[in-house]
């Protein structure tokens, strides 16, 4: 297993307006997103689900592919991924508008 640099290293996070709740990231990624009682899907570190609607958390390493297809293969689109060093959104809606 090759460690993450800052470079490529990523972080996630929810548009909750666009969620639809389908939970589809949450299958493919348990350790990064959870279902509230809401039906809204939310970005998590460790046990802490984090509700806020800037909430971001850095994708693990052994967890990339699951989050990218976890953001291609949401219904809602709400999924966005960016590089940490430059901001690049590289999945989600805004990985199209760049």
């Amino acid at each position: 297993m090759t460690a993450t640099t800052d470079t490529d290293a990523l972080e996630v996070w929810i548009d909750h307006d666009l969620c639809t709740g389908d939970g589809i990231c949450a299958q493919y990624a348990p350790d990064v997103f959870e279902l509230d009682i809401d039906g809204v899907a939310y970005v998590k570190t460790g046990d802490e689900l984090l509700t806020g609607a800037e909430a971001r958390v850095p994708v693990p390493t052994d967890l990339v592919l699951a989050v990218l297809d976890s953001a291609r293969d949401c219904p809602g689109e709400c999924i966005r991924v960016r590089r940490s060093s430059d901001e690049v959104e590289i999945a989600g809606p805004g990985a199209n508008e760049q």
